[in-house]
């Protein structure tokens, strides 16, 4: 038997009808209304003819709730790759991504966060940005300053500009001389350096250090350890998960609680945002092409984002498979490039 094609117009103006219509209200969709669509100049009976063609293809199916019919993720897939004419940002939209990825941040992990905050209020989703993963982590200066109870604040210059401050617990209360001494170490011998060589080294000048000299490397080693590690690679952000609980598709709770947890344990959505980091184009995953269960209830859109050394994260949004893919896509497409720009300049 020859399985049929979807190559007629008349398919893909009704499915795209399809789609366009439950997009906007969440409700299955008959052809007596299709019908009525002063663009078609179809017969309700004609139009039935092609929406059961169309079922047949799998492009839409029938909830058992209702006579009428839903998209499918295969009909979502053809609809985003063959008939789907994207939309221009709004200017306030632009600016707002903009200002976001223009404003100088603290740390990495700051600046993923805001702009995942930004792409979940512009599009009403869930957003998502992996914290922009470094090759070479490079030391310019630390410094270290005594707290109370054991702590120490640990202030580190990395790649020239990014300053990150770390309060690290000790197991004994270090001096002002001890913190100083050790600082000036880490500044004199190892600046312009990776973090990571300066780590394997440490432990390497430990092994050929006199007596006398190992307290102070032993006091620099435990002191470095933890300001000296940066877990960024696998680390990102998720906001306005709230968000989700507007929409009919994942409002149970059961579906929301497993969702949630999927974000918290970060296993499985890292490994589909890894699958962005090697891309250079957006990225959407419908249902089940995410290759996880979880998600067969929602598209994620995701883009790389870059700096002079290449790929070094991914943002995007989660929402339901129902989601007004011609204005989200932009967005995200639109927030990479800027970040992108904002990163090599």
């Amino acid at each position: 038997m020859t399985k049929k094609k979807l190559t007629t117009n008349r398919a893909e103006m009704i499915l795209s009808a399809i789609i366009d219509s439950y997009i906007e209200d969440g409700t299955p969709i008959g052809s007596k209304k299709l019908a009525s669509n002063e663009g078609f100049n179809l017969s309700s009976a004609t139009i039935r003819n092609v929406m059961s063609d169309l079922e047949e293809l799998g492009f839409i199916a029938s909830p058992h709730t209702s006579s009428g019919r839903i998209p499918t993720p295969k009909g979502y897939r053809f609809f985003i790759d063959s008939l789907l004419q994207l939309e221009p940002l709004e200017k306030d939209e632009y600016t707002s991504i903009e200002n976001t990825v223009s404003t100088l941040m603290p740390s990495n992990k700051d600046l993923a966060l805001n702009v995942s905050s930004t792409l979940s209020t512009i599009t009403n989703l869930a957003g998502i940005v992996t914290v922009p993963r470094k090759k070479n982590n490079i030391l310019k200066e630390i410094d270290f300053i005594p707290l109370s109870d054991q702590r120490i604040l640990a202030i580190i210059v990395i790649n020239q500009k990014e300053v990150e401050n770390k309060i690290l617990q000790m197991k004994r209360d270090y001096t002002r001389d001890e913190l100083q001494q050790s600082a000036n170490y880490l500044n004199q011998n190892y600046s312009g350096m990776s973090l990571e060589f300066i780590k394997e080294d440490l432990l390497n000048q430990l092994k050929e250090t006199s007596d006398l000299a190992k307290t102070l490397m032993n006091n620099i080693i435990d002191i470095a350890d933890d300001v000296l590690t940066t877990d960024d690679n696998d680390d990102y952000f998720v906001t306005g998960e709230s968000h989700l609980m507007d929409h009919d598709e994942l409002s149970d709770i059961k579906r929301l609680k497993a969702l949630f947890n999927a974000f918290s344990e970060k296993q499985e959505l890292l490994h589909i945002l890894d699958k962005s980091l090697t891309t250079s184009n957006i990225q959407i995953f419908i249902g089940e092409e995410s290759g996880y269960k979880i998600f067969d209830n929602c598209t994620l859109i995701t883009a790389p984002y870059t700096n002079e050394e290449g790929s070094i994260g991914v943002l995007g949004v989660i929402g339901p498979t129902r989601m007004a893919y011609q204005r989200v896509i932009p967005i995200v497409d639109v927030t990479a490039k800027l970040l992108s720009k904002s990163l090599k300049s």
